[in-house]
């Protein structure tokens, strides 16, 4: 009897470790305890890319999420001569990168506001996908393809961009991505990303031994 207790006990702590390793999360899997409390994120407005994958070789990201359009305000002035201004309030869903930027880092805010969203054809109510950046130790945003508009938290360019931030921005596993993206404008410029990954592939010395 005592060694059928034992044998059934071993058996449940056998389950519970298989359960345990299959759950293992991934890097963009970060669960968030949100506080009621808004980041402000700037606007790089004279960077000339904008998206997930910007640079010859995709520049690491700093801030990536998903979320709902809360405010937009009207277009203004404010910012004078240099770019077309309008503020608008994402509430943010899910969070699948943050970047320690020391004293600057995400600290769990529920909501995130910024003024580049003049031109992303967006309304209140509109689910998005944002990555952002970060300049001079703080998080940025280059407008743009930076915001983009999603049909649901469900849509496959999330799934994209988690599998992109879980293997270390290693744009080789989006090679079946390109049309996904090509939606969004985007699909030149991650091809772009993968040829970069693909040249710094092969240059790597390689460790199998040929026979002569």
């Amino acid at each position: 009897m005592i060694l059928k207790n034992l044998l059934n006990y071993f058996f449940v702590l056998l389950i519970f470790s298989f359960s345990t390793c299959s759950t293992k999360k991934s890097k963009s899997d970060i669960e968030i305890e949100f506080v009621q409390d808004t980041l402000n994120v700037g606007y790089t407005y004279w960077w000339p890319e904008s998206g997930p994958f910007i640079g010859q070789c995709g520049d690491e990201l700093s801030l990536v999420f998903s979320g709902t359009v809360t405010d937009l305000q009207r277009p203004s002035n404010e910012a004078g001569p240099l770019y077309n201004s309008q503020k608008g309030t994402i509430e943010i869903n899910e969070v699948y990168k943050i970047k320690d930027l020391g004293d600057n880092r995400y600290a769990n805010q529920k909501f995130i506001t910024t003024d580049c969203f003049e031109g992303l054809d967006l309304n209140i109510g509109d689910k998005v996908l944002v990555s952002c950046y970060d300049f001079e130790d703080k998080y940025t945003l280059p407008g743009g393809k930076s915001i983009l508009k999603i049909p649901d938290l469900e849509d496959p360019l999330i799934a994209s961009i988690r599998r992109y931030i879980d293997k270390d921005q290693n744009a080789l596993q989006l090679k079946r991505d390109v049309g996904l993206w090509a939606q969004e404008g985007l699909g030149r410029k991650l091809q772009e990303v993968i040829k970069c990954a693909e040249e710094m592939n092969s240059e790597k010395p390689s460790n199998s031994i040929h026979n002569q």
